[in-house]
């Protein structure tokens, strides 16, 4: 249990652990339903209708990280989440009333800012309330919300979509994500590891600035650009790749497209709690070892993956196990421990933020090399993006391990 929790609060780590699980679980309720209504919007608005739309909320969202990181410090994760939900969820419901693409891409740009409130709020939240010992094996768990996340919002838009239209697919999600912010607002508190009005208050300003200027949350955030890259390649193509290059049916290459998610759970939980076993090893240490393991189980897949579909799920649970545990502790408990009592929202804000350009720029390279080389070449590419993203953790390797706040 962590230091100063006294009885009548001995249960709020666990509500608040859940609910912000909860909370960024179902900030991807505001976000799939794009993907999985495109085509509908597309047959009933025409193909123009959402022309700029992704790469706008894109861009917004990643923008939006460096401003609730330093957002979140100063006003707190319960108002940063509670709100940012509230926003996200105004955005998807007028989502669902237009019908002109100027209005979805400025709704877009709208709810790419209030969805960048989810990860450096709840992450923020969840330093507050777990103790040094046991960061690494919490957020390990608590890291599954957006694997878990991101399959029920897929779920629950498609079946609004198959039963009562487009529309419905953001107005859904738009209650959802309102009532959970409601949640935040009710269960969410500062917890032990949160300043005190007035506490540091002449140095915080210090430590925010030494955060931003720390070559140490550039070299992560470096590292994480490629981490992205990588997810959201394989996010956005693995079914593409497996319907037509390897003649999977389309209901195949949904199914065998989940094993890397089915991975990333498990790799998610298992390197956080290594990390609080190995407490000598800098975070970053293990997240470099398990991100060369990646590149040498990419390389893996472009020789087996079309040999059985067994292999190709086996060995794509292996890349997704590799590449989720780097992406969560990287941007998990490593962000909050460079980050502090201070700093933490700042730091993963910054983080992620440098994260989420490699998202937007995911499209331009998986199209522009498999059109131009084939498909093996945009898995050596995210090969050699994999051996980048380690070796710019190498000069956090002398490091000492920050595991306490200061």
């Amino acid at each position: 249990m962590l230091a100063g929790v006294t009885e009548p609060t001995a249960r709020r780590p666990w509500t608040v652990w859940a609910v912000t699980w909860l909370s960024y679980a179902t900030y991807y309720f505001g976000r799939k339903n794009l993907s999985v209504t495109k085509a509908a919007i597309g047959r009933a608005l025409g193909t123009h209708a959402l022309y700029g739309v992704e790469t706008a909320y894109l861009a917004a969202y990643a923008a939006g990280q460096y401003v609730s990181g330093w957002l979140g410090d100063r006003v707190g994760a319960r108002r940063l989440v509670g709100f940012g939900m509230l926003a996200a969820a105004g955005a998807s419901f007028a989502f669902g009333l237009w019908s002109a693409g100027a209005l979805f891409l400025v709704t877009a740009t709208v709810n790419g800012f209030a969805q960048s409130t989810g990860w450096p709020g709840n992450v923020k939240a969840m330093q507050e309330w777990t103790s040094v010992e046991s960061r690494g094996r919490v957020m390990g768990v608590w890291a599954t919300c957006y694997q878990v996340g991101g399959i029920a919002a897929t779920a629950f838009a498609a079946w609004l979509l198959g039963h009562y239209g487009w529309r419905a697919a953001y107005f859904g999600p738009a209650a959802v994500l309102a009532a959970v912010a409601i949640a935040v607002f009710v269960f969410v508190r500062p917890g032990p590891s949160a300043p005190r009005p007035g506490e540091y208050a002449e140095s915080a300003g210090a430590e925010r600035r030494a955060v931003a200027l720390s070559a140490t949350v550039w070299w992560y955030g470096g590292s994480y650009f490629f981490i992205k890259l990588i997810r959201y390649s394989l996010l956005f193509w693995l079914p593409y790749y497996l319907e037509t290059v390897l003649q999977y049916g389309a209901g195949e290459a949904g199914y065998f497209s989940t094993s890397f998610e089915i991975g990333g759970v498990c790799g998610t939980m298992a390197l956080g709690a290594l990390s609080d076993r190995l407490r000598g090893v800098p975070r970053s240490v293990l997240c470099a070892a398990s991100l060369l393991g990646l590149a040498a189980a990419l390389f893996a897949y472009t020789k087996v993956g079309g040999s059985s579909h067994a292999a190709n799920f086996t060995v794509m649970a292996l890349v997704g196990a590799l590449l989720y545990g780097p992406d969560a502790l990287l941007s998990g408990a490593a962000a909050q421990d460079l980050g502090g009592r201070q700093a933490a929202a700042l730091a993963i804000g910054m983080i992620n933020g440098l994260g989420s350009v490699g998202a937007v720029s995911q499209e331009f390279i998986t199209r522009g090399v498999s059109h131009a080389f084939g498909w093996n070449a945009v898995f050596y590419v995210l090969l050699v993006s994999a051996v980048a993203a380690a070796a710019l953790l190498a000069p956090t390797f002398r490091t000492p391990p920050k595991r306490a706040e200061t």
